[in-house]
């Protein structure tokens, strides 16, 4: 699947975002459910949050579209696009839409 700021997957998730009462929409693009690695592009309109999220492992974003701001741990950090923002390794994380933002979010689940 080829991802753009600009391309139709991006631009259906900010669409469908914008109809969603919660203000956020995704869909994911490799992995799922079993799998270690998962990536799910997320549209997230302004003032939308992903919060109170756990970090079961490595976990980043890679901002494409907008501005958002990570919080976890006491940390605060703010992305825009083509900004890699790791998750630091500390439980619990927020993430909430400055602008109207898409993300891919990245996640390596631990093996059992």
């Amino acid at each position: 699947m080829q991802i753009s700021a600009e391309g139709t997957v991006v631009e259906e998730l900010a669409r469908a975002a914008a109809e969603s009462s919660s203000g956020r929409a995704g869909r994911t693009v490799h992995g799922g459910s079993g799998r270690i690695l998962g990536q799910t592009l997320v549209a997230l309109n302004r003032g939308a949050v992903l919060d109170d999220n756990p970090n079961p492992a490595e976990t980043t974003f890679l901002i494409i579209r907008g501005r958002v701001r990570l919080s976890a741990g006491g940390e605060v950090k703010e992305g825009v696009p083509f900004d890699l923002v790791p998750v630091p390794d500390v439980g619990d994380y927020d993430l909430e839409a400055l602008e109207d933002s898409v993300v891919l979010l990245t996640v390596a689940r631990p093996s059992d």
